[in-house]
């Protein structure tokens, strides 16, 4: 069967047609700018790569156009809307609701409306794209599949914060972590590479890109993550603060600071742009870093030096440590950010090997040296495969 999987951001429609259960990609796309004047989109197929440049002025439009580019008679991927057989749907945000990927009715498309607050800038353009997609393609089952789901396994004592719990009650105030297709997806993998059951693996995974988290997982299931309420808390990231001392709200609202600018601030303005006041780009700022900016150098430092720590106590939390996953743009691809990560922890049982650590960049293998407890291991995620794997695992029949 092949299922079509939507990933719907704030400007912006991922798509990817899979040949399931082969897991063949027979169409890759992107509708980029929704909005703006300056809008594209684009298709890859077997048989080439085309791109539209055309103001797209939203998410009907560019549905329309995603449909008209699959249909294209010389590069589309198929002849007909009825070769779809199903759509999965990336949903940010499920709320305490949503434990898993589910089958998407007239009830779920509240449940996902209802928890707007909690996802403002996600939750809106995901259900939108589950709108338009019943809408073009009728009646097909359709899946959403939430990205804070794999962390409902997380215990209370990790989920709760310290406040009254009223909040909780009331306003649903915990941590509910992101990233969760990606984590879950090496976690997998991770297993499968080691031999060992998914369910008896612990390990310590490492979603690094623009947007970083870590999670920690015990016998295949999260029990911690540094994100929290929203994407904001946690690591370092590219624009954003990560943890910080919420004090600082406070102080600086004293100075002026309402509560959109401070939103701004945390969000869009800190992390690593924020500290190197040039790039929130890991590439960049090596390359600024090595040509003797200190700024550039002290952002790299306490991106590695805030992952490090979280490694530190996520060890501590499972005790037993089967491997490190790295994954993510950086993850992946960052060599340099990885030794900094990961040099001076020989004592937890944790030795890179600089060769291997060049070598894999970007494919799966592990980098750790022959005298490390802990295996090192890059994984390189896909997130939209992990979601048509789910579709297809609740549509088949």
């Amino acid at each position: 069967m092949k299922v079509l999987v939507f990933n719907c951001g704030s400007s912006s429609i991922k798509f990817k047609l899979f040949h399931m259960p082969e897991e063949n990609v027979l169409a890759e796309g992107l509708v980029e700018r929704v909005g703006s004047e300056d809008a594209f989109a684009s298709l890859k197929t077997s048989h080439g790569k085309f791109e539209i440049n055309q103001p797209i002025a939203d998410y009907p439009t560019g549905f329309s156009i995603i449909k008209d580019m699959l249909l294209n008679a010389e590069r589309g991927a198929i002849k007909s809307l009825s070769e779809v057989n199903a759509c999965g749907h990336r949903v940010v945000h499920g709320g305490e609701k949503f434990g898993g990927s589910m089958p998407i009715d007239n009830e779920l498309e509240t449940g996902i409306e209802a928890v707007f607050d909690l996802a403002p800038l996600h939750n809106p353009p995901n259900l939108t794209g589950i709108q338009q997609a019943r809408l073009i393609f009728g009646d097909i089952p359709q899946v959403a599949c939430f990205d804070t789901a794999f962390h409902h396994s997380i215990p209370e004592v990790a989920f709760r914060y310290a406040l009254p719990e009223k909040f909780y009650t009331d306003y649903q105030i915990r941590r509910y972590g992101f990233h969760g297709m990606s984590h879950q997806f090496v976690a997998r993998q991770a297993a499968r590479m080691m031999g060992m059951h998914k369910y008896s693996v612990n390990l310590i995974t490492c979603h690094l890109g623009n947007g970083s988290s870590i999670a920690a997982i015990r016998d295949g299931h999260s029990v911690d993550t540094s994100m929290g309420l929203t994407p904001l808390e946690g690591l370092v990231m590219g624009t954003r603060s990560g943890d910080l001392d919420p004090g600082i709200l406070f102080y600086l609202s004293r100075k002026g600071y309402d509560t959109d600018s401070l939103d701004t601030l945390l969000n869009k303005q800190s992390g690593l742009l924020g500290i190197s006041g040039s790039s929130n780009d890991v590439r960049d700022l090596e390359l600024k870093a090595a040509g003797g900016d200190e700024s550039a150098a002290l952002a790299l430092d306490i991106f590695a030096y805030r992952i490090k720590k979280y490694i530190g106590s996520y060890m501590a939390v499972l005790n037993r440590v089967d491997a490190i996953v790295f994954t993510g743009g950086i993850g992946e691809n960052g060599s340099a950010m990885r030794h900094r990560i990961l040099s001076n922890m020989d004592q937890q049982g944790i030795v890179i090997d600089d060769t291997r650590n060049e070598i894999y960049t970007g494919v799966p293998g592990e980098i750790q040296g022959v005298t490390s407890r802990i295996k090192v291991m890059i994984i390189p995620t896909n997130e939209e495969l992990a979601i048509a794997r789910d579709t297809y695992k609740l549509t088949k029949n």
